[in-house]
C-alpha cells in the first residue's frame, strides 16, 4: 500500500473534512512517497493516532505519527480541542472582568497571566503603579515560575519512568499554594494582580511563609539534582533525545526554556525589563545541546535564579501603597468602599464601566512566563473593554517544535519529548 492510500484506510467519524486535511498533510509532509512493507511486523509502517485524550500529552493534544517499526518517520500536530474563544470573550468584558479568564489559560502559573494583562492595560492607559506593588508582583511571578517548573519536573520524570518523584515535587508545590492562599486569598486561580497594583498588601503571615520557603527550597532543589543529574536511566532517556538546533528554534519561533535550551539567551526580563527586573541581579541559564536534557538543566537552574530574585525583592520591598490612588484607573480599597459614599460610587463605576484607555490607542506588552514570552496586544476604542485583544502564548509557539524534533526519534521517546516541551493546552488553544 502506498502512503497516498491513508485516506482510504481511515474512516473518520467526527470533523471529517478536518481529519481528511490532517491526513493529507501527513501524506504531503516532506513530499515523501514510499511503499509500505508487508513482511516483518517490526518493519511494518503504520499510522499511530496519539490523543487527544492521552495521559502523556499533558492535555487534549493530538499527534498523528507515521511509524516505521518503532521509529517515527513523520509527525503532524493537531490542536484546538480546548478552544474557548478567550480573545473574543475579552472583547466583551471590561479589562478587570477579563482578569479571572487569564488564570485559566496557563493554569500552572496564573500569577504570570494576571501580571501580563495588567502590564498591557497599564501601558495603553498610562497607569502608574506604586513601587511596593511592583515588587509584590515580582515575588508572585517568581513563585509561579517555581510552581510551574515543579509540575513540569514531576510529570517529566514520571514520563521517564520514576513515579515517586511526582509526589516529592508536589510537596513543594503545596507550600507555594499555601503561600498564595495567604497572599491572595486563593490557592490556585489567584487573580491577585489588579490594574493599577495588587488586590491587597502582603501580610506578615504571607511574608513569613515566603521567607521560610526561600530558605528551605534550595536544599530540596539540591536533592533533586543529586537524584537526577547522574542517574543513568534518566540521562539515557533524555540525552540526545528531541534535539532542537538553535537556528531551527529561532526559525520556528520557540521561546522560554525551549529556546534557551538550544543556546539562545532570550528572556523578556532582560530583553525588555518590566516591573523592577532591572533592579535585581540574576542570570539567564542556557545550554547548547538543544536536547531534552538541556531543557531539564535550564529549568532547574531557573528555579535557583527565581529564589535569588525573590530574596532580593524581599530585601528591596519598600513601604507604601499597593494600588494607584486614581479612582478612574483602579478600584478603591475596601475601607473606602465600606465607609465612604465616594468610594462606593467609584467601586460601582469601575465594575460597570472600568478603565477606559484613549480611543485609537494600541499597545503590546509581554512578560517572561515560566514557558516563555506571554504577550497581550490591545487596541482600544475608548470604551471600558478592548476593541481587539490578541494573546501570544508560549505553549502555542513551542508546540510547533514537536513536528521538527519528533521526526527520526523512537516512538517510546514521544512522551518524554512532550514532557520536555512543557505545554499547557489551555494556553495554546485559548
Amino acid at each position: 500500500m502506498k502512503l497516498t492510500d491513508i485516506q482510504s484506510k481511515v474512516h473518520s467519524t467526527f470533523f471529517k473534512e478536518h481529519q481528511k486535511k490532517l491526513y493529507q498533510s501527513l501524506e504531503d509532509k516532506h513530499t515523501t512517497i514510499e511503499e509500505m512493507d508487508d513482511g516483518d511486523p517490526l518493519k511494518t509502517k503504520m499510522i499511530l493516532n496519539m490523543g487527544p485524550q492521552h495521559p502523556a500529552t499533558h492535555g487534549v493534544l493530538r499527534l498523528v505519527l507515521q511509524l516505521d517499526g518503532e521509529m517515527i518517520e513523520k509527525t503532524k500536530l493537531d490542536i484546538g480541542y480546548l478552544h474557548r474563544g478567550v480573545e473574543k470573550i475579552a472583547e466583551n468584558k471590561t479589562y478587570q472582568e477579563f482578569m479571572p479568564y487569564t488564570d485559566r489559560m496557563d493554569y500552572l502559573s496564573p500569577y504570570s497571566n494576571n501580571v501580563a494583562l495588567c502590564l498591557a492595560v497599564e501601558k495603553i492607559a498610562n497607569v502608574e503603579v506604586p513601587e511596593r506593588a511592583q515588587y509584590i508582583r515580582m515575588i508572585g511571578c517568581e513563585l509561579a515560575r517555581i510552581s510551574s517548573h515543579l509540575l513540569w519536573l514531576g510529570t517529566m520524570v514520571m514520563d521517564a519512568g520514576a513515579i515517586s518523584f511526582f509526589i516529592w515535587t508536589f510537596k513543594e508545590r503545596e507550600k507555594i499554594y499555601d503561600i498564595m492562599d495567604r497572599l491572595a486569598g486563593h490557592r490556585f486561580t489567584v487573580s491577585h494582580s489588579r490594574i493599577g497594583g495588587v488586590a491587597n498588601d502582603i501580610t506578615d503571615e504571607a511574608m513569613g511563609a515566603i521567607r521560610e520557603f526561600v530558605e528551605t527550597f534550595p536544599k530540596e532543589l539540591k536533592d533533586y539534582h543529586k537524584l537526577l543529574d547522574r542517574n543513568r536511566i534518566f540521562i539515557d532517556r533524555n540525552e540526545a533525545v528531541g534535539v532542537l538546533k538553535t537556528e531551527d528554534a529561532i526559525g520556528i519561533g520557540a521561546t522560554g526554556p525551549v529556546l534557551r535550551g538550544s543556546g539562545y539567551a532570550m528572556d523578556m526580563r532582560k530583553f525588555s525589563p518590566y516591573l523592577r527586573y532591572d533592579q535585581v541581579e540574576f542570570d539567564i541559564p542556557t545550554r547548547l545541546e538543544g536536547d531534552n536534557l538541556a531543557r531539564y538543566f535550564v529549568r532547574m537552574e531557573e528555579m535557583s535564579e527565581s529564589i535569588r530574585i525573590i530574596q532580593q525583592c524581599i530585601e528591596k520591598l519598600p513601604k507604601g501603597p499597593v494600588r494607584t490612588d486614581n479612582a478612574k484607573q483602579a478600584y478603591p480599597s475596601k475601607d473606602e468602599v465600606y465607609y465612604s459614599m465616594e468610594g462606593m460610587i467609584h467601586d460601582f463605576m469601575m465594575t460597570d464601566t472600568g478603565i477606559c484607555p484613549p480611543d485609537g490607542a494600541e499597545a503590546y506588552s509581554a512578560v517572561e512566563s515560566p514557558k516563555g514570552e506571554l504577550g497581550y496586544y490591545i487596541q482600544s476604542d475608548g470604551t471600558g473593554h478592548p476593541w481587539r485583544l490578541k494573546i501570544t502564548g508560549p505553549s502555542f509557539a513551542n508546540l510547533q517544535v514537536l513536528e521538527n524534533i519528533l521526526d527520526g526519534e523512537m516512538v517510546a521517546d514521544t512522551v518524554v519529548i512532550i514532557g520536555g516541551m512543557d505545554p499547557v493546552l489551555g494556553e495554546a488553544d485559548k
